[in-house]
């Protein structure tokens, strides 16, 4: 605990004019460099900026000098296969969603691979096909090549078939999104993530899971459904769906119950009893595995009429070049999954830096994903990010770096040449079954409205207005409604900061980091910790931190939760808002507090008085042992 400070100062000084203040104390002029002296400086090369560059650019240099063969290698072993297999599914199963054949979500979980396996900087995310971005780019394809009717006037069209088609309109735009993330990496743009916050996150990845759940029907229905795009394509579909109703295949119905009842329960143990579990039990595989055996025995594709994958070639394609009328005609659909891409795929990466304590570059990362997506569609691959349930299965199995991510691509690449054809039989249902159940994280986040609603209302009509603009008015415009809603909020916030009244049922209030459970990141840094390759600071050990929080004008529930984590603290009008969300405990008290920097600094002096000249010069050093915050009224 804090005590109080015996301290008292008193500033004395003359009254100053403008005139006066001017005349004791000079101006000194900045002598500005010219824009031709910062074109010089930035072409400049010398040894050091090259081999920072190069480390910078090709982030495998670094970790790879550090990678331990005898603690490391076996452990990336097990989770690059077991991570292979869970994204041959995934790959098969998202590709659905795009509407092309389903080996095509198998390039996807190789080229994109191997491009971020040199230039990415996270150890533990699996790279590869996203349902949200998958479902994205579904919609393009389907808009330009729709089931019924002629497909968009584009030359590139001409003596394909539709499947081959639609196959080079999600080539072509996978490439056009690298492109977006590889010219945002180059002009070093990675803070844009920052304007997409949790919630706008939450809220339009709740949408997308709505819209992926009823694009599976069909599947698990055993139904004909057209494509939809646009707004309301959403209704149109569930029209679509329950005027056919009565023509439900039953076997494709009850093979779909089955696997969902099956992989829920199954995931529930592993959640249940994680701490004991070495490795997670692959229930989808085993589920995939059966059901491909009962299709196959029972021939369900020409005894039921049951839909399955069907010919899967034993061979990679050849590369193509992309068509530019797609361009011309998808690209603002490109930008919105390029930004949605690299945000959940950062978001992922970020978690699991903390959680092992290394550095992620956001820019880096946009070149990294930008370049895996040039790569990939040039090899006719789906866009790609990060499945947060792969990422899961690759660091929970203990995946160390992405050389498990590229011992997964190693599995993708042997399935797609060698024993691809043991996949032929198994039924479209059980991948959209998988579907399915896999959107139940993104489905429980509406659980966090309520919340919202009792501790931040601005960032509740965000959540709920990105949401309901995205299912109803599709995923582009939703995501463009939820950017103006936070906007707004902004403003909203900055111009009327006032006191936060406290909830009506304050006994009833739950802990503020309910949403998000941070019980097993790190909370302290260990700046003795050896550092990056491509990083040079000296060791520091630091007494106080004043944080000076003068300048906050509002704070939403993202900066709560990162506020708890950090043992930090806010302006006065702020306070009561973290009274209310039980923010202080036994060790943050409200005595950390103080009016001015000048406080701060005197009660640290009193805290912390230095005995030598030395320590004098080094009174900041010592022991972690507390956080300050100054701030003014």
């Amino acid at each position: 605990m804090l005590r109080p400070s015996t301290q008292r100062y008193s500033v004395t000084r003359p009254l100053y004019s403008e005139d006066a203040f001017e005349d004791e104390h000079a101006k000194v002029y900045r002598k500005h460099k010219t824009f031709l002296h910062h074109v010089i400086q930035y072409f400049t090369c010398t040894s050091e900026r090259a081999k920072n560059t190069a480390i910078s650019l090709l982030p495998i240099i670094g970790w790879m000098k550090t990678y331990s063969f005898k603690d490391w290698l076996l452990n990336d072993i097990l989770s690059g296969v077991s991570t292979g297999l869970v994204a041959v599914l995934q790959g098969l199963a998202f590709s659905l969603l795009a509407s092309i054949p389903t080996w095509y979500g198998l390039y996807a979980a190789f080229f994109p691979v191997i491009m971020y396996f040199f230039l990415g900087t996270s150890r533990h995310i699996s790279v590869g096909s996203f349902p949200v971005l998958s479902l994205m780019v579904g919609a393009v394809v389907t808009r330009l090549v729709p089931d019924e009717g002629l497909p968009a006037n584009i030359t590139a069209f001409e003596g394909l078939t539709k499947e081959e088609q639609r196959v080079l309109v999600s080539a072509s735009l996978t490439f056009l999104v690298g492109l977006f993330q590889l010219g945002m990496g180059l002009l070093q743009v990675g803070f844009i993530v920052m304007y997409l916050s949790d919630t706008l996150i939450s809220g339009f990845t709740t949408a997308a899971a709505v819209h992926i759940l009823i694009s599976q029907l069909k599947f698990v229905l055993g139904l004909t459904v057209p494509g939809f795009s646009g707004p309301l394509s959403i209704i149109y579909t569930l029209e679509s769906v329950f005027t056919q109703i009565t023509s439900t295949n039953i076997h494709d119905l009850v093979t779909s119950i089955v696997v969902m009842v099956m992989v829920l329960g199954v995931k529930e143990i592993n959640d249940r009893f994680k701490s004991k579990l070495k490795v997670p039990i692959p229930i989808e595989i085993i589920m995939t595995v059966i059901a491909c055996g009962v299709s196959y025995a029972f021939n369900f594709s020409e005894n039921h009429g049951v839909d399955v994958v069907g010919k899967i070639p034993n061979t990679i394609e050849s590369p193509i070049a992309p068509s530019l009328q797609v361009f011309q005609m998808a690209a603002v659909d490109a930008f919105p999954i390029a930004i949605v891409g690299f945000a959940v795929a950062f978001a992922v990466a970020k978690v699991y830096s903390v959680k092992h304590d290394y550095v992620i570059d956001g820019n880096q990362e946009l070149i990294a994903f930008g370049a895996s997506n040039i790569f990939g569609g040039a090899f006719k691959s789906l866009a790609a990010s990060t499945a947060l349930s792969r990422s899961a299965v690759q660091e929970s199995t203990g995946g160390k770096t992405q050389v498990a991510g590229l011992l997964s691509a190693i599995i993708v690449l042997v399935v797609i040449l060698g024993i691809g054809f043991l996949l032929e039989p198994l039924p479209k249902s059980v991948l959209g079954a998988v579907v399915i159940v896999n959107l139940k994280g993104m489905l429980m986040q509406v659980v966090t409205v309520p919340y919202l609603w009792k501790k931040d209302r601005p960032d509740c009509i965000v959540w709920v207005g990105t949401c309901l603009a995205a299912i109803f008015l599709g995923l582009d415009i939703g995501l463009a409604v939820g950017l103006g809603l936070e906007l707004l909020t902004v403003v909203f916030r900055a111009t009327c900061s006032m006191p936060i009244e406290e909830s009506e049922d304050e006994s009833n209030m739950e802990d503020l980091d309910k949403p998000t459970d941070y019980s097993d990141l790190p909370i302290q840094v260990n700046w003795n910790a050896e550092l990056p390759a491509n990083i040079q600071v000296p060791p520091v050990n630091i007494h106080s931190l004043v944080l000076d929080f003068s300048v906050v004008s509002f704070l939403d529930i993202s900066a709560l939760k990162v506020t708890l984590t950090f043992d930090m603290s806010f302006p006065a009008y702020i306070i009561e808002k973290l009274r209310n969300c039980k923010f202080f405990d036994d060790e943050i008290k409200t005595s950390i507090f103080f009016l001015t920097i000048h406080d701060a600094m005197l009660f640290i002096n009193e805290s912390h008085p230095p005995k030598t000249v030395s320590e004098k010069v080094m009174k900041t050093f010592g022991d972690c042992t507390s956080f300050i915050c100054s701030f003014k009224d």
